[in-house]
């Protein structure tokens, strides 16, 4: 089993900053490919951004050039420094681990961006 907990959501204004955290616990192994989704009232949760086991990252096309996925190693743990922000990007952002066939959701936290 592996445990993910989300933090670092909020309220922020257009063109605001914010930088969530999730950290794993429990059956984890190191540099496990893991990944940020979203999901927005009314649509389907959706891939934001993805880094490999060798640090190699992928973003959706709606974030590209103001998010930034990243890892600590060390504590288990992936960053997203979100830049730009848009009303658009308003939603629950989840973390994502998957291995050994299973995927793990964090409980998520909520993005607010105000216009």
């Amino acid at each position: 089993q592996v445990q993910l907990v989300e933090s670092g959501g909020g309220l922020v204004q257009a063109g605001g900053s914010l930088r969530l955290s999730c950290a794993a616990s429990g059956s984890t192994r190191r540099f496990n490919a893991m990944s940020w989704y979203r999901q927005a009232p009314g649509k389907q949760r959706e891939l934001v951004a993805s880094i490999g086991s060798s640090g190699g990252t992928n973003y959706a096309d709606s974030v590209k050039g103001r998010f930034t996925i990243s890892r600590d190693n060390g504590k288990d743990t992936i960053y997203l420094q979100m830049n730009g922000l848009k009303p658009e990007d308003t939603a629950v952002y989840y973390c994502n681990y998957g291995a050994g066939g299973l995927d793990y959701w964090g409980r998520g936290t909520q993005v607010t961006v105000s216009s």
